[in-house]
């Protein structure tokens, strides 16, 4: 099946669900049927049939799932959106505009296919069982470019949103329908400003007050800076994000391509990933350990000198914080509790999704989660080619789903530059959490090292060994254990 380019990608709204997960009988068993033997485990070259099978399983997963079945998402009107902590109100358009300039922004990261051969099997693509380990690297793209690009950073070549409607949501009764819809905005609305033509509504123009949200920017080295983000996840083994890597480091936690990552394994990957760049000497990943960030094992990770030359004596970090969110389904009490940590700055995203269909959640609106689908399948980009496309790296196509399909399991991220940022950090989440109307927080904040608590390590520390999995074990007694994730429930 011929790709298409991100303007023109579909989705189907409230579509079924992934077969993502592995089966308690078998750990082959993967999203969208199991990946063939003679791609899996040979370390041959694939033949023709074997690229024959994962081009149908490329075109099948793209038609299985919607992805030419044009369905728009409708946006509230009157109700503020949360996108990565700050809110839009869509009643200007100066906020519809600053809006589709922050979400194209977003760096996403899709499924690939035609991509070199992955070390130990034939596979060329991520189709069918990849999702986790994008949605994880679109997270980690986040946490790059809020540690690297200015906070009113925007892509130059922002294109317009396509599919959206904005109208007056009203609530449900038996009288009425659940949505009182107002014409549409206009194509100017999704359009860039600056391509509008300056002598119409010259008047109006005079009266408007000044827009609250920049520019996108043409620096020249803002942009190469993001071209040079975008390669470090590219679809090759030299690059240090990339599947290849992400690959090389699951089989240290019994992994290997084909099987499916849960969300706390890939957010220990990417801590080692992180921690194996030299190029990130100022930048540290801390995974959260049994539900609880330890604030010395932080302060001593990110308080390490930098090198002998600098003087600099903190490292930033991102904050990875596996959790679960209830049993087989979400724990309705937690959802306030989420609502509060995605209105923080510091929050850089969520990786989880719906049940056995990872996404990654960065914002919401009223009862729904704003998300990147890292499902749609795309031929490889070589980004080692200095001038390569960003197109395919950007999406305009907005998605939402209601709170009550997020699957419980997740990993919550957090962006911390200095000291002083890592402790309003701490007072800022902690207040969040204290939203929740369960007796036990999604997670705490505590001072003093994991092993003065019994904990082994520290979970920013060695890179070597099969990462640690601690369980969130506050409430074991009473709970059960869910037949695919790694957490005791809350």
């Amino acid at each position: 099946m011929n790709s298409v380019s991100p303007s023109a990608v579909q989705y189907i709204v409230g579509g079924g669900a992934h077969e993502d997960k592995p089966s308690a009988q078998s750990r082959r068993h993967n999203g969208h049927g199991s990946v063939p033997d003679g791609l899996r485990e040979g370390s041959g070259e694939p033949d023709e049939v074997d690229r024959l099978k994962a081009k149908f399983m490329s075109a099948w997963n793209n038609v299985k799932y919607g992805w030419t079945v044009k369905s728009k998402t409708t946006f509230n009107k009157s109700s503020p959106l949360i996108l990565l902590g700050q809110s839009y109100l869509f009643n200007s358009e100066d906020e519809v505009d600053g809006f589709r300039q922050a979400f194209v922004s977003c760096v996403w990261l899709t499924y690939r296919r035609e991509f070199p051969q992955l070390e130990g099997s034939s596979l060329t693509t991520d189709c069918g069982w990849g999702c986790m380990l994008r949605s994880g690297q679109m997270l980690l793209a986040q946490g790059l470019l809020q540690h690297l690009m200015p906070p009113d950073w925007r892509w130059a070549d922002c294109h317009p949103l396509t599919d959206v409607d904005f109208e007056v949501l009203k609530p449900r009764s038996p009288s009425r329908p659940a949505a009182m819809s107002l014409p549409s905005f206009s194509s100017s609305w999704t359009s860039p400003i600056s391509q509008r033509d300056p002598s119409s509504g010259s008047s109006e123009g005079h009266r408007r007050t000044p827009a609250r949200y920049p520019e996108a920017s043409h620096e020249p080295q803002l942009e190469a800076l993001h071209r040079k983000v975008v390669s470090w996840f590219g679809d090759h083994p030299s690059a240090p994000f990339g599947v290849h890597q992400l690959v090389e480091l699951g089989k240290e936690s019994g992994k290997r391509a084909g099987d499916w990552y849960g969300p706390s394994v890939v957010a220990h990957m990417l801590r080692k990933a992180v921690a194996r760049t030299a190029e990130f000497h100022n930048l540290a990943v801390y995974v959260a350990q049994d539900c609880t960030v330890y604030k010395e094992d932080v302060l001593r990770l990110c308080e390490s000198p930098l090198t002998q030359e600098l003087s600099e004596s903190w490292k930033s970090v991102i904050i990875l914080v596996p959790v679960r969110l209830g049993g087989e389904s979400l724990n309705p009490s937690y959802i306030e509790c989420v609502k509060n940590i995605l209105k923080l700055k510091c929050c850089i995203g969520i990786i989880g999704g719906k049940p056995k269909h990872s996404l990654f959640f960065i914002g919401f609106q009223d009862e729904q989660l704003l998300y990147l689908d890292p499902h749609y399948c795309q031929p490889v980009v070589d980004v080692t080619q200095g001038n390569f496309s960003l197109e395919s790296f950007h999406c305009n196509s907005p998605r939402k789903m209601n709170f009550s399909r997020m699957d419980p399991s997740c990993t919550i991220g957090f962006y911390a530059q200095t000291k002083s940022d890592f402790e309003s950090l701490c007072s800022a989440v902690s207040e969040a959490l204290s939203s929740s109307k369960e007796k036990y927080p999604i997670f705490t904040f505590v001072e003093g090292r994991g092993q003065n608590y019994g904990l082994e390590g520290q979970s920013g520390g060695s890179t070597d060994g099969p990462a640690n999995i601690f369980s969130c074990n506050r409430m074991s007694r009473n709970s059960k254990r869910g037949s695919t994730d790694e957490f005791v429930l809350l």
